[in-house]
C-alpha cells in the first residue's frame, strides 16, 4: 500500500514531527510513504495532482488549496486525509490585520468538508474543522507527538545541584520568537530578581537583555536533544489567540522528553500538558512567574521530580510509539483502532459540536462558515 503526502517540505518541522516520525509504524503495517513538496505553479501543480492517482491515500498537510485545486485533489485522490496542526483558518498571532480571515476560512470549510479523514492536532483544532461542517466521524484528534526514545535526560551532578544557577530553556525559530520578545519585562524581571539564572535560546537568532544572561545555542537537529537536556527548565509563553489556542505545544512535549520541568502560562494545550505542582508550573502573571523561578531555583530535588513526572507524561500520552497505530489507522481508513487518552482526548473523536470547551468565541466565528456555504 503506497501513501503520498503533499507537504510544504519534508524538512519542515510539521512534516518530520508529524508524518516522518510514523514512517516506521506505516512500513511494520504494510505501507510505504512518499514526501513531495508541494509543487509552484497551477500546471505543475495539476500535473502532482494526476500522479495522485497511483497512491491508495493522499495526505494533504496544512495547506488550503483554491477551490479547483482541492477539487481536483479530491477527485483523483482514493482516500484524501488532511492533516493539521496549526489554526491555518486564522492568521497568526502578529499579523496586524487580526485573525479573522474570510478567504482563509472558506478554504478551510471546503477542504475539511471534502476530506475523507481529517487528523487534526487538537481539541480546538477538531472543533474547528466541526464548525465548519466536516462529517464528525470523520474527525480525529492525534496530537503531535515526539520520538522520546531520542531523547536522554541529563542526570545532574552533586556539583550542579548546589550551584546557584537556574538555566531557563527556549527553543523555537525567529518567527516565534516574537513571542518571547513580547515578555521582555518579564525576563528582565526574572534577571533582577532570581539569583543565578540564565536564558538558554536555542534558536537561529538572539536577542539580548539587559538584566538576563543568554546562552546562546544555534539550532541543530543532530544535538537539539541534548541541547535540551541541558537546561534546568523549559519554559513556553504564548499569546492568549485563536492561533495561539491551535497550537500543538511541542516546546513544551520537548521539554519534558528531555525530563525538564516546564513553567507555561496556562493558554490552550499548555494548561493540559503541564500538570500543576507535578510536571511543572502554569503561570498566569508576572509574578507567578517570579513565583515559580524561584521555587525551582531554590529546589533542584522538586526540578528533578518533576522532570521525571514531565518524561513519564509524554511517553505516556504525547509518544510516537504511543500514537503510532491510531496513526496507521486513520492512514489506512480503518475504524478498529486502541487509542492513548491524552488529557482532552476522548478515544480518537472529538466531542459533539458546540461543546463548552471549545474556546472559540459564539457569534462572529459561526457566522464566518454560514455567510460562506461553499459549494452550495
Amino acid at each position: 500500500m503506497k501513501a503520498l503526502a503533499l507537504v510544504d517540505a519534508p524538512e519542515h518541522v510539521c512534516c518530520r514531527y508529524r508524518l516522518r516520525a510514523f514512517e516506521p509504524a506505516l512500513a511494520k503495517a504494510g505501507w510505504s510513504l512518499t514526501l513531495r513538496s508541494l509543487a509552484r505553479g497551477a500546471f505543475r501543480r495539476w500535473f502532482q495532482f494526476a500522479q495522485a492517482a497511483d497512491f491508495d491515500t493522499v495526505i494533504l498537510q496544512r495547506k488550503l488549496l483554491p477551490g479547483w485545486q482541492i477539487h481536483e485533489l479530491r477527485r483523483r485522490a482514493r482516500h484524501l486525509v488532511f492533516d493539521f496542526d496549526d489554526a491555518v483558518l486564522y492568521r497568526d498571532s502578529y499579523d496586524p490585520r487580526g485573525p479573522h480571515c474570510r478567504k482563509r476560512a472558506g478554504r478551510f470549510a471546503r477542504t475539511v468538508r471534502l476530506a475523507d479523514t481529517v487528523i487534526a492536532g487538537n481539541d480546538f483544532l477538531a472543533d474547528c474543522a466541526l464548525r465548519a461542517g466536516a462529517r464528525p466521524e470523520r474527525v480525529r484528534v492525534i496530537p503531535t507527538c515526539v520520538d522520546t526514545e531520542q531523547y536522554t535526560p541529563r542526570i545532574s551532578t552533586d556539583e550542579e545541584r548546589d550551584a546557584p544557577r537556574l538555566d531557563l530553556v527556549w527553543i523555537g525559530s525567529s518567527s516565534t520568537l516574537q513571542g518571547l520578545e513580547q515578555q521582555r519585562p518579564l525576563w528582565e524581571r526574572l534577571g533582577r530578581e532570581v539569583l543565578g539564572i540564565r536564558l538558554r535560546l536555542i534558536c537561529d537568532r538572539f536577542p539580548s537583555f539587559a538584566s538576563i544572561p543568554v546562552v546562546e545555542v544555534p539550532w541543530n537537529g543532530a544535538t537539539e536533544t541534548d541541547e535540551l537536556a541541558a537546561g534546568d527548565v523549559g519554559v513556553s509563553w504564548i499569546p492568549d489567540d485563536l492561533w495561539s489556542r491551535g497550537k500543538c505545544g511541542l516546546k513544551t512535549l520537548q521539554y519534558q522528553a528531555a525530563g525538564l520541568p516546564v513553567v507555561a502560562n496556562p493558554v490552550g494545550v499548555q494548561a493540559e500538558m503541564v500538570v500543576p505542582g507535578v510536571s511543572g508550573l502554569l503561570a498566569a502573571t508576572d509574578d507567578a512567574w517570579v513565583e515559580s523561578a524561584k521555587l525551582l531555583a531554590s529546589d533542584p530535588d522538586l526540578c528533578r521530580r518533576m522532570g521525571a513526572a514531565a518524561r513519564s507524561s509524554v511517553e505516556l500520552n504525547y509518544s510516537v510509539a504511543a500514537w503510532s497505530e491510531a496513526f496507521v489507522a486513520s492512514i489506512a481508513n480503518l475504524d478498529s483502532i486502541r487509542l492513548p487518552r491524552p488529557a482532552s482526548t476522548a478515544g480518537g473523536r472529538i466531542r459533539a459540536q458546540g461543546a463548552p470547551e471549545s474556546g472559540h468565541p459564539p457569534g462572529p466565528f459561526r457566522q464566518t462558515f454560514d455567510s460562506e456555504r461553499i459549494g452550495r
